[in-house]
């Protein structure tokens, strides 16, 4: 331990764990293939109003470049997530028009806090 805890207080601790940083590959990983990934969460949440959520590969890399950028590991995915999708989890169901709606790379990057500026090319209208 560097810093942080006093050497008497790790003595005490029977289990030692080393842990490394995650990369970005890992954090993608993590985004997307476990069976609960925050990925599948979110298309699942948004598909009970029949919306389909994609999300590009280029976003899903963005999400992890940003959660690298915070160095908070994995913590970091899921309000990374939350801020883009929050208005969006609002509008989307009243907006029966909609079918589909494509998270790209500049979504996630034009994201600001919890304001989203949705790119037009984004929204896929349902056929008259």
């Amino acid at each position: 331990v560097k810093y942080g805890l006093i050497p008497e207080f790790i003595g005490r601790i029977p289990v030692s764990a080393v842990l490394e940083p995650l990369d970005e590959q890992a954090l993608e990983a993590i985004l997307t293939e476990p069976r609960d990934a925050l990925v599948k969460q979110f298309q699942t949440l948004l598909s009970m109003d029949s919306v389909r959520l994609e999300f590009q590969p280029e976003a899903v890399r963005a999400i992890a470049r940003e959660a690298h950028r915070r160095k908070t590991g994995a913590r970091a995915l899921r309000g990374i997530i939350e801020d883009l999708m929050l208005d969006l989890m609002y509008d989307l169901p009243s907006q029966n028009e909609v079918q589909k709606f494509v998270i790209t790379e500049e979504l996630v990057d034009e994201c600001h806090g919890n304001k989203v500026l949705p790119h037009p090319s984004s929204l896929e209208q349902q056929s008259a």
